[in-house]
């Protein structure tokens, strides 16, 4: 299995190294533990101090303070070697492992596969789903915490798809069937006959299916298409530092913390126990 490597930099200076390397640290093991089982995707995320330190063939998810606009997340470069642009927020590591998980599932951003529409008026009919794991259920409230970094929920292949009972749609089981779209979410196809794509919105009371139409891709991938007719598509990972997601986050951040405080003191102690014999 080809491994995909992920570059995690930071050009926000209220980073510090060592966040930075948490975060870091809870995105690859949810890449290893969680992601690569279900979607057979072997990925690393290692963390460099600058973008200039990044060894070529690494794939780089970038967080700035920069005013981003549409430029948010994921893009393709001249070489067509794909890289993210965060935001830096209270909730950056949310965002962050959104996009990792999609750019190790689809980093051309064109993957699509065909399954059952979406839309309740076509239940029958065959669609290309565009395949981006998080969309669905991208909200903050959705995720869930790695030593106390808050991280995305992802689909799994059984969510386009179903194949038998027994089986979840979203590794953090909140998406209770194929196609379900929670709210501050979003689901997007192509019609393959008439090449128009369409979408499962849920940004306000109830979820609604608009018509996107046909998208121009020149010179971009579908998703970048999707994502600037979609402007509400990073709201949902905006969580206020005062909602209940949040500040459960923090609270099992600071509790992994101090363990890892404790456990160094006591390695510290137990070293310097052997220096002395």
């Amino acid at each position: 299995m080809l491994t995909r490597q992920i570059a995690l930099v930071s050009e926000h200076p209220g980073i510090a190294p060592a966040e930075l390397a948490s975060v870091g640290a809870a995105l690859q093991k949810q890449a290893t533990r969680d992601l690569a089982p279900i979607w057979e995707v072997a990925g690393t995320v290692d963390v460099f101090p600058t973008l200039d330190a990044v060894p070529v063939g690494y794939w780089p998810i970038l967080i700035t303070d920069r005013g981003l606009g549409d430029a948010a997340g994921i893009h393709l470069d001249p070489d067509a070697h794909p890289y993210a642009l965060v935001h830096f927020s209270e909730t950056w590591p949310l965002t962050a492992s959104h996009e990792c998980l999609e750019m190790l599932v689809d980093p051309s951003g064109n993957r699509t596969t065909a399954a059952t529409s979406p839309d309740p008026d076509d239940p029958s009919g065959r669609v290309e789903i565009l395949v981006e794991v998080c969309d669905p259920c991208e909200d903050a409230r959705y995720g869930y915490t790695i030593d106390g970094i808050l991280v995305s929920d992802f689909y799994t292949p059984a969510y386009l798809e179903p194949s038998g009972g027994g089986v979840r749609f979203s590794y953090n089981n909140m998406l209770g069937k194929p196609g379900e779209v929670l709210p501050n979410g979003y689901l997007s196809w192509r019609n393959p006959t008439t090449a128009a794509w369409y979408q499962t919105q849920y940004f306000g009371a109830e979820p609604q299916v608009k018509l996107l139409g046909q998208l121009s891709l020149s010179g971009k991938s579908a998703r970048e298409a999707v994502n600037e007719v979609t402007p509400q598509h990073f709201d949902g990972m905006r969580a206020a530092p005062e909602s209940p997601v949040f500040r459960r986050a923090l609270a099992r951040r600071e509790a992994a913390r101090s363990a890892s405080v404790g456990r160094a003191k006591r390695l510290h102690d137990h070293i310097a126990s052997r220096r002395t014999r």
